[in-house]
């Protein structure tokens, strides 16, 4: 077993144990040991380590992602990241970091915006990739600080737009309150619900539907 596989494996067994300890009939959802069922319609959702590779390397950008779930929808999510101390919290109608309430930066038009990925090659991997090159090209600026990391800093205020075209339940969940809570608006790639989805678009209201229209096939 590999130290990641050991690192992901561990973090998710203490939180298994602690919800069960303090929620008993919660559920819980990870990306190590699957479900557990519980007899409530609240259940938890857990990315141990979100960012692997960055955390592999000793890059200090890999995070933890929480959501609570009631009856399939997110109500409460977490962004921990545990080397640079930063915790962000929401639950859809508002986000905090580090107990300060935060929200997106304005961005009215692409021009400004600075769009953020994991993976420059996600889009001609997963999707159809003009599209995405050519949202690129309508960017101000285009950087790859991505995993949670890249959500992270577009609910704080320091990057308008981000992207993943291939993402799973664990990846998706924490996000969506969020940035919600935060004044954004997340959907996948095609605009449409994410809790159903297997992508996320993350972005100011007020750019959204055009970087949608850019994405779409």
């Amino acid at each position: 077993m590999s130290p990641v596989t050991i690192a992901d494996r561990e973090i998710e067994d203490l939180f298994r144990n602690e919800v069960l300890r303090k929620f008993p009939g919660h559920g819980v959802f990870g990306e190590e040991f699957g479900e557990i069922k519980g007899s409530s319609s609240y259940y938890w959702v857990i990315d141990p380590i979100d960012g692997t590779k960055s955390f592999i390397h000793g890059v200090p950008l890999f995070c933890t992602l929480i959501a609570l779930m009631k009856d399939d929808e997110p109500v409460f999510g977490a962004i921990h990241n545990p080397i640079l101390d930063d915790l962000v919290l929401g639950d859809g109608t508002s986000a905090y970091h580090n107990g300060t309430k935060i929200s997106l930066r304005s961005c009215d038009s692409l021009s400004q915006a600075t769009l953020l990925t994991t993976d420059p090659l996600g889009a001609e991997k997963y999707r159809e990739p003009n599209g995405f090159d050519n949202l690129a090209k309508a960017c101000k600026l285009y950087r790859t600080w991505g995993d949670a990391y890249g959500y992270y800093l577009v609910a704080t205020g320091f990057a308008d737009i981000m992207i993943d075209p291939k993402m799973s339940k664990w990846d998706i969940m924490a996000l969506i309150p969020v940035i919600k809570g935060a004044g954004g608006t997340i959907t996948d790639y095609y605009g449409e619900d994410p809790v159903k989805g297997d992508s996320i678009v993350v972005s100011n209201p007020s750019i959204h539907k055009e970087i949608i229209n850019y994405l779409k096939p």
